[in-house]
């Protein structure tokens, strides 16, 4: 079992920084991959970014250039860099962990107003 909890959402205004964090524990030896996803109302759930335990990292082209996943494995923690932040990027964010089974955090809302 992998356990996951997500931190630092808020509000913030366009053009704005937040950064969320998404502390592991648990069988953390098993995890692969970690990413982010995010669901907006009245939306489904999208994939948002993601690093895997080798090193790559991957974004969703609605956020390239403006987001950065990154880790840090002394704390096993994985972070969300959120800059240039857009009113279309307010959702619930959640934190996955895959190894075997796909493990999610309980979210953060983040919104972004204009």
């Amino acid at each position: 079992q992998v356990q996951l909890v997500e931190s630092g959402g808020g509000l913030v205004q366009a053009g704005g920084s937040l950064r969320l964090s998404c502390a592991a524990s648990g069988s953390i030896f098993s995890i692969n991959v970690m990413g982010w996803y995010r669901q907006a109302p009245g939306k489904q759930r999208e994939w948002v970014a993601q690093i895997i335990r080798s090193g790559p990292t991957f974004y969703a082209d609605s956020v390239k250039g403006r987001f950065t996943i990154s880790r840090d494995n002394a704390k096993n923690t994985v972070y969300l860099q959120m800059n240039s932040l857009k009113p279309e990027d307010t959702a619930v964010y959640y934190c996955q962990a895959q190894g075997g089974t796909a493990y999610w955090g309980q979210g953060t809302q983040v919104t972004v107003s204009s």
